[in-house]
This record gives structure tokens, C-alpha cells and sequence, in this order.
């Protein structure tokens, strides 16, 4: 992988990262993770264990250093987290098994923001008193931002306990200081929204999750009806958990999942067309493109739509 910033980061319009990574997320040369390609070569490191990390769990050692992030005229707010602080990495974006990503701001968290935006504006889709489910949230912007749209309840999921307690926590707080841009209407809302953050893998993580569906269709009581996703489809090796946490969370038989991803993640062999040729061989969901977005910044990137037939 080409070597992040100790600050993970990323701002809107102005990428910064070395130029590499402008065309490839994963690199397969020096510290990167090529040697991950092969499936048989991934060593079998156990998940964490899964576990509720609650909003006062927030440690006062690691600084988090509050930045704006301007969205096609909604402005959210986001820290800057020393990783080398949290989990003593200096030069890494991803170790599998150990640290999955979520301190670093991806593009496609910035991308699914606007998609939801999008279709809000359009009348296809309101967060008003719905459940929402964002999964491999890291900065947890788009949970963030379900939650300021009115949202009865947000369930923030990270693969590591230690990014919700650094960063989705502190982001989320500062969001609902009165520091972005609310309306009096959202903050009354949000004093009474139901939020939650859960740590662990997707193979697991289910069982601790208070909405999941229990697969009957006329039970509306059961299962989010949004899920969100951005950038959790880079490893093969974890898309058919990733799909089955969907199926087993995702309300029947109206909810919907949108998904924001790169097209192919160079390295790790994942990417948004890959797991959906995984959706397409179960036969249960169908899927929409939403967006496209060819900046030139990166590969490819798209956002999805997934939702029962």
C-alpha cells in the first residue's frame, strides 16, 4: 500500500497523499499489502472480540484536532487522529486482522454523502424516524450525517473499538456541539435519537446488533432501514461476510443499502463490481447504480443502491 500521512486525512478537493495512490489504493510493492492478493497467503489472524463501546468511553490522551469538510453545501465536521497515537502505526493504512482503515477519511464516505443528499433533494429517500446502520463506519460521517436528517436511531460499526472510541465518537460530538450547520428542528431530534457504536468483524458482529432482521417479511419491527457503506468492499476475502451481515440486518423488505466504493481495488482484488457479482449470484437483491464519479484523483468510484427483490 502506498504510505499514508501519520494524520490520516483527507480533505475535499485537495487529496493529501503521495501521487501513487492517486491510481492505486493498495500498493504491491515496499510496506504494502500485494502479498494479500493471494487468499491462500492471508494468515489466520482471529477477529477481536465483538463488543458495545459506549460515548463516554472516549480517551483524553489522543488529540483530536476538529476540520471542516464542506460538502456541496452541507458542512460537517471531522477530527485529524495521530495513528501512530491509537495503534503505534506510522506508515500504514490497513494491517488485516489489526487495524482495518477507519482513521483514514476515504473518498467514498465524501461520494455517499452526496448520493444521499442527492436523493433526499429528490424526494426518494427521507432518515426521517428511520434506523440506520452504518457499517466499517471509521470517521462515521455518513451515520453522522443520517443522524442530523432526523433518524430515530444510528448504529455506528467499526471493525476497531479504538477508532470509534478516538475518532466516530469525537467527530460525532462535535457535530452536535452546534459547532456544523443545524437547524433548531435537527438538535430536537437529535436529543432524542438512539445512538450506538459496536466493534467487531462482520462474521460475528450480528449477534451483538439490537435490529436484526429476522428474515420474515411482513416483520417491520425487525432490521435497519438503511444500511451505509463506503470503502468496506476492498478485501475479497470479506465480501460474502459483508453480504451476509447485510442480509441478516437489512429491514424486509423495505430497506435499502447504499454502497460507496472504488471500482476495483488494485492488490487486494475487492472492489464495488466484485461484490456485487457476489449480491448477483445469491439472486436476493437487486442493485442500481446511483453515481459515478471519474475525478481523476483516484480509480473509479461508484455508489450503489442494493434492496430486496
Amino acid at each position: 500500500m502506498a504510505a499514508a500521512n501519520s494524520e490520516c486525512d483527507f480533505e475535499q478537493g485537495n487529496a493529501q497523499k503521495p501521487s501513487s495512490e492517486k491510481l492505486v489504493l493498495f500498493s504491491s510493492t515496499g510496506s504494502g499489502f500485494g502479498i494479500f492478493d493471494d487468499a491462500a497467503q492471508v494468515p489466520a489472524i482471529p477477529p477481536p472480540p465483538c463488543i458495545e463501546v459506549l460515548s463516554s468511553e472516549v480517551p483524553s490522551s489522543v488529540k483530536h484536532n476538529v476540520e471542516s469538510v464542506n460538502l456541496d453545501g452541507v458542512t460537517l465536521l471531522k477530527g485529524r487522529v495521530n495513528t501512530q497515537q491509537v495503534f503505534g502505526l506510522s506508515n500504514s493504512d490497513l494491517v488485516p486482522g489489526k487495524y482495518e482503515g477507519g482513521l483514514k477519511l476515504w473518498e467514498g464516505s465524501l461520494d455517499l454523502i452526496k448520493a444521499l443528499r442527492s436523493d433526499i433533494n429528490s424526494g426518494l429517500i427521507s432518515f426521517g424516524g428511520k434506523r440506520v446502520l452504518e457499517v466499517g463506519c471509521g470517521h462515521g460521517l455518513p451515520g453522522i450525517f443520517a443522524l442530523l436528517e432526523g433518524a430515530a436511531a444510528v448504529h455506528f460499526q467499526d471493525f476497531n473499538a479504538e477508532v470509534l472510541r478516538c475518532l466516530t465518537i469525537p467527530n460525532l460530538n462535535a457535530n452536535l456541539s452546534g459547532k456544523s450547520h443545524t437547524s433548531s428542528s435537527n438538535l430536537t431530534i437529535l436529543d432524542k435519537a438512539e445512538v450506538r457504536f459496536f466493534a467487531g468483524d462482520w462474521s460475528e458482529i450480528d449477534k451483538l446488533l439490537p435490529y436484526v432482521s429476522t428474515g420474515e417479511k411482513h416483520d417491520k419491527d425487525a432490521g435497519y432501514d438503511f444500511i451505509l457503506m463506503a470503502e468496506t468492499v476492498y478485501s475479497i476475502n470479506s465480501l460474502q461476510n459483508l453480504y451476509n451481515l447485510i442480509k441478516k440486518c437489512l429491514q424486509h423488505p423495505d430497506g435499502v443499502v447504499y454502497m460507496a466504493a472504488k471500482k476495483y481495488y488494485f492488490g487486494v482484488g475487492g472492489g464495488s463490481r466484485r461484490f456485487l457479482s457476489v449480491v448477483e449470484k445469491d439472486g436476493v437483491m437487486t442493485s442500481s447504480l446511483v453515481a459515478e464519479i471519474t475525478d481523476g484523483s483516484s480509480n473509479v468510484r461508484e455508489v450503489w443502491k442494493l434492496a430486496f427483490k
